[in-house]
This record gives C-alpha cells, sequence and structure tokens, in this order.
C-alpha cells in the first residue's frame, strides 16, 4: 500500500476532487499555502493500493495542468521600500508536486 500526497494549485482542486471521486479513490483534502507565491493550494493525502498508484498518477497529471503566470514580487523585509521596483515576473504555476509513500500498515475504525 501506498499514501500519495499530491500538492496541487486551488484552481486544479475542484476538478481533480471530481475525477477521482469518478474514479472510485478516497481522499483527504488539507488546505495548504505554498511558500515561494504564497497562494492557495490543496493538499490531497490518498491511501491506494500498489496496482493502482499508476492509475492515480495519470488522473493527477490529468486533471492539473502546469501554466505561465505573472507575478509580482514581494518588498524586501526590512530594506527599504522606496528603491524598491516591483516588476511582475513569469513562472510556472499549477501542477502538482506528488509524494509516493510506502505504508507499514493501514487501519480504518
Amino acid at each position: 500500500m501506498k499514501l500519495i500526497m499530491a500538492v496541487v494549485q486551488d484552481k486544479d482542486s475542484n476538478r481533480l476532487s471530481s475525477a477521482l471521486i469518478k474514479a472510485g479513490f478516497k481522499a483527504t483534502k488539507l488546505a495548504s499555502t505554498g511558500g515561494f507565491l504564497r497562494s492557495g493550494n490543496t493538499t490531497f493525502l490518498i491511501g491506494v493500493e500498489d496496482n493502482k498508484v499508476d492509475d492515480l498518477l495519470n488522473i493527477i497529471r490529468e486533471n492539473c495542468e502546469s501554466r505561465e503566470q505573472l507575478v509580482a514580487p514581494v518588498s524586501p523585509m526590512g530594506g527599504n521600500a522606496d528603491s524598491f521596483i516591483p516588476h511582475p515576473v513569469e513562472v510556472e504555476v499549477g501542477g502538482a508536486t506528488v509524494f509516493v509513500l510506502s505504508v507499514d500498515e493501514f487501519k480504518r475504525f
């Protein structure tokens, strides 16, 4: 058995949740915040049998798209904000960061 931890952008969360339910996967959703962009994410925790890992990863891949987004940099902490001129930069957002962890034991009560 594996525990899949998938961190996805909030924009992809509902689409992924619907696809997981449709495919019969049960998931726990946790609200999380990205450290770099400080934007909302959703972390999915999904327990799955070893033979279903590839199916699950395909669902995540199909429903979490990477895309480019312009973001304004955060002003420097403790620095002089007068000399800081924010120029938007293009960064890749979305997609999913997925961790596949082995599970020694699983119990449901």
